[in-house]
């Protein structure tokens, strides 16, 4: 077994219990290869040495650890390419789009790089005489990180260079769908000058694994992104040592389209939001609700840019859409097609599986009209090229019908009214707000969450993800002299 499909446990590239099949989703008859499965002994040894090594890795010189954070992610840029190539055979998104998260991958690192030196924290007069008082931020100790599929680099960077940035130590268990990115990420962090054990990759199942990253007290602060069903596991499994957690989950992100809207913009938003990733996002905009002034207009321009789009193999020049991520994937979309059609959804483009030049998972992104809110379609986050338009008598009925939802993670809205603009953007019950812009597409600078069942505790990104990887600490000093 190669190096390049081992876990990196303890600073020691590491077998595992069993192998795992990568397959290529564009063409099921290449294997990228067979990747290490950790079993729990594995994890034991990445706790033991994770604790020592971030004792040394919080007192290591701030510009020691600038210039890791930055190495990091000038490699990853540097190799955005390679990178972004092995992360689209993996995982099937166009390989425009994975060399682009690769190279934003590595702006996070960079980013939180100079985040290293902004060392700032309050000094006050105590409410006794001759006392002063500090207030500054420590690390939490061993963060356990478990990040999904769909953005195998980026996601998993936001999270991991901030930890590494404010002083912790970190556990990554990545998805088992795109085990490669993983260990193209490992193998440069694995180079630079760190305490040995400070970073481990253990790859795995989540009912093992991660259920076990989730469960130990050994782990002071735990990052997932995944489903709602899943997060509510590793949160019921992390209250019981109170440990602290934070949570990125479902969506069923609406686009508002009013009567006043630029039609080129409104479309070009509806599509790169709904079918972007072939849909595989969580700030994917799957319910398109629409005024009824516009509406036909819109669903018109709609199909002609749906159908447009081009599937292909990943790797492949023009390829806009590519391949679900998995025949397990590819079956869900198929059946929430079938579903649409059982509850009174219009197929006005797409839906259907293709064969192309190579066996893959490919599917035509889908456009339906004639759906409610209360249809699951509607309801039920689907992580597929499909998209439902709802069609609404006024901006009021909108804005209800956008809220109505347990989800609260990204909405958007396309007017050339100020005020609307404004309105919406109050009012609207989700974390990141859009205007004139696809729901998909953020900032590494500020932060990025949901409100309701999309997402629990602090925020991820910016100066915000402080607010998970330390814990404050005040200080009162006495000079003891009169």
């Amino acid at each position: 077994m190669s190096k390049l499909s081992r876990n990196f446990i303890a600073g020691e590239w590491s077998q595992g219990a069993s192998t795992i099949p990568n397959i290529n989703p564009s063409d099921t008859n290449d294997l990228i290869g067979d990747f290490a499965q950790a079993d729990i002994s594995q994890l034991e040894d990445a706790f033991s040495c994770a604790q020592i090594a971030q004792k040394e890795w919080a007192e290591t010189g701030l510009e020691k650890r600038q210039a890791v954070l930055m190495s990091i992610g000038e490699e990853m840029m540097a190799r955005s390419t390679e990178l972004g190539e092995l992360l689209s055979r993996e995982e099937g998104k166009p390989k425009a789009e994975g060399k682009g998260e690769v190279y934003r991958a590595g702006q996070f690192f960079t980013y939180y790089a100079a985040e290293v030196l902004r060392q700032s924290g309050d000094t006050a007069d105590s409410v006794r005489p001759g006392i002063e008082v500090d207030v500054r931020r420590e690390a939490m100790g061993t963060v356990a990180i478990i990040s999904p599929w769909n953005f195998p680099t980026a996601t998993a960077s936001w999270k991991i260079a901030p930890a590494l940035a404010f002083g912790n130590a970190v556990i990554w268990k990545p998805a088992n769908l795109t085990p490669a990115s993983a260990v193209a990420l490992t193998e440069i962090i694995s180079k630079q000058d760190i305490p040995k054990g400070l970073f481990s990759l253990v790859m795995g199942p989540g009912s093992s694994i991660g259920q076990a990253l989730a469960e130990s007290p050994k782990i002071h602060a735990i990052s997932f992104t995944g489903s709602y069903d899943v997060g509510r596991t590793i949160a019921a499994a992390a209250a019981k040592n109170l440990t602290k957690f934070q949570l990125e989950l479902g969506s069923k992100n609406p686009l508002v389209v009013m009567d006043d809207a630029d039609i080129d913009i409104a479309v070009a938003a509806a599509t790169g939001g709904a079918f972007g990733s072939t849909g595989q996002k969580c700030t994917a905009s799957s319910r398109l609700i629409v005024h009824q002034d516009i509406h036909d207009e819109f669903v018109d321009r709609m199909k002609l840019s749906t159908s447009a789009l081009k599937v292909g193999h990943a790797l492949e020049e023009g390829t806009q859409i590519g391949p679900a991520v998995s025949e397990k994937q590819l079956k869900s979309n198929l059946d929430y097609m079938s579903l649409a059609r059982k509850e009174g959804c219009e197929v006005v483009c797409g839906g259907d599986a293709l064969d192309l030049g190579t066996p893959g998972y490919y599917m035509q992104p889908a456009l339906l009209t004639g759906g409610d809110n209360s249809m699951r379609i509607n309801r039920e986050e689907l992580f597929a090229p499909i998209a439902c338009v709802i069609k609404v008598a006024d901006y009021e009925e909108a804005l209800m019908l956008a809220n109505d939802t347990e989800f609260g993670l990204v909405s958007g809205i396309i007017t050339q009214s100020l005020s609307r603009a404004t309105h919406f953007r109050r009012n609207s019950e989700t974390g990141c707000v859009m205007v004139n812009l696809p729901t998909a597409g953020t900032d590494y600078h500020v932060p990025f969450g949901g409100r309701k069942n999309s997402s629990f505790g602090p925020r991820e990104q910016g100066k915000y993800a402080k607010e998970l990887y330390t814990q404050v600490k005040t200080s009162y000093i006495s000079s003891g002299t009169p």
